[in-house]
């Protein structure tokens, strides 16, 4: 049953490294979710342990956001930031700035996915009809998006994992982490206006890239919006309190689905259930390795090598290749999987460093992924070399800067 349940596991992690496996058509959630089947068919794992296995705190703490930021999508919010950030007057360095801002604060509350799906096309649009090259900007938007999602446990959904799974402390999670963030929406903007001076003016656009009729302004439900907005400060103020965080998030939902005007499949259409299914799969996994007994034997050999990833010699580039490799959030839940118990300090280490890595390659972050795959449906190409020429070098500032903060400020040792 050991080979099996590592086959397994090295068969879906290698799915999670490649984004499907070749010849197939499936993707890493149906990956991640045939690897439970597999488990559980050949009774590896009970429904018993497979029922243990699964951090439903975490999913349910993912979920109660992702309506929320449906709520807001739906009220046409995220199609209005694009357009006034797009068609404003302002100098292309300035839209730039504007770009790095406004996704980097959005994403400290809403899921940074989310963020990023919404507004890249019309955004993309809008610069198009200015004459602009949206690369640039369309870089910066990803950048910000998933440094400014470091700042809080709600940001990202392997934030979210990490603060349940720790039992961490909104507020002191955002203490730690939100000048890493700062930092990281920084060396955004300083690579991306270097790297793409030349791409920042105005001018016909390029070959492929063909300008086109302003983009209408886009309708705002005000009552949606408000109702938004509200939830939203009940949720921040819920973090304040004592109350566990997962029944603020799901008294925020529940709230969210009553609607006079708004269908709850309208609502329920706009939740990732695939990213809730492909966390639920790689529990299961990581799950059966740890109970073959092989992580803790690699623990405890790494322990009299001093290479656990408890210190940031280690967690650093631990973070940058796995984020790399096989995603963020797969790296973050096989680190935890082996190493439940990391001090907090660690985990707000492994946070910032896994979120912030996410913006050194296109496969570094779904958040990536999802603004090139609707780039592309709006016309606009970004290439992987595209991508690379400003995130390597954003990405190597953004975690020499946290690595920074968090050894001088004493929350993990080098």
């Amino acid at each position: 049953m050991t080979l099996l349940v590592v086959a397994t596991f090295l068969a879906v992690y290698a799915g999670m490294a490649l984004g499907r496996w070749p010849g197939l058509r499936i993707d890493r959630t149906g990956i991640a979710l045939l690897g439970a089947i597999v488990l559980f068919a050949t009774e590896v794992v009970s429904p018993e342990r497979v029922l243990a296995a699964i951090d439903f705190p975490t999913l349910v703490i993912l979920f109660g956001l992702m309506v929320l930021s449906a709520q807001f999508a739906a009220a046409g919010f995220y199609d209005r930031v694009a357009w006034t950030v797009a068609a404003t007057k302002a100098s292309p360095a300035a839209i730039l700035a504007v770009v790095v801002v406004v996704p980097g604060i959005l994403s400290a509350v809403l899921a940074n996915d989310v963020v990023v799906w919404a507004i890249t096309p019309l955004l993309c649009q809008g610069l198009l009809a200015r004459g602009l090259d949206p690369r640039p900007y369309l870089i910066a938007l990803t950048g910000a998006a998933n440094a400014g999602s470091a700042a809080t446990l709600i940001g990202n959904p392997q934030n979210i994992l990490i603060g349940s799974v720790g039992g961490l402390e909104f507020w002191d999670f955002a203490a730690a982490c939100t000048p890493p963030a700062l930092a990281g929406l920084v060396a955004v903007w300083l690579v991306v206006r270097w790297q793409w001076r030349a791409a920042l003016v105005e001018r016909p656009a390029e070959a492929g890239m063909v300008a086109r009729e302003p983009v209408a302004r886009p309708p705002v439900a005000r009552g949606a919006m408000v109702k938004a907005l509200f939830w939203t400060a009940v949720l921040l103020a819920g973090f304040t309190t004592p109350i566990p965080h997962i029944s603020t998030v799901l008294v925020v939902a529940g709230a969210l689905l009553v609607s006079r005007r708004m269908a709850t499949r309208q609502l329920l259409g706009l939740v990732d259930w695939h990213l809730l299914v492909l966390f639920g799969g790689l529990f299961v996994v990581t799950a059966a390795l740890a109970d073959t007994g092989l992580p803790a034997i690699a623990i405890a050999r790494l322990e009299e090598m001093g290479l656990l990833p408890d210190r940031l010699a280690v967690l650093a580039p631990l973070a940058l290749l796995g984020s790399n490799t096989i995603g963020n959030v797969p790296i973050v839940m096989l680190i935890l999987g082996i190493l439940p118990d990391l001090p907090d300090g660690a985990l707000y280490a492994l946070a910032s460093l896994s979120t912030l890595a996410g913006n050194f390659l296109i496969i570094g972050s779904l958040a990536n992924i999802i603004t090139v795959e609707r780039a592309a449906e709006a016309g606009v190409r970004l290439g992987f070399l595209d991508h690379a020429r400003a995130g390597i070098p954003m990405t190597l500032l953004s975690l020499a800067a946290a690595a920074s903060w968090l050894w001088l400020a004493g929350y993990v040792m080098m």
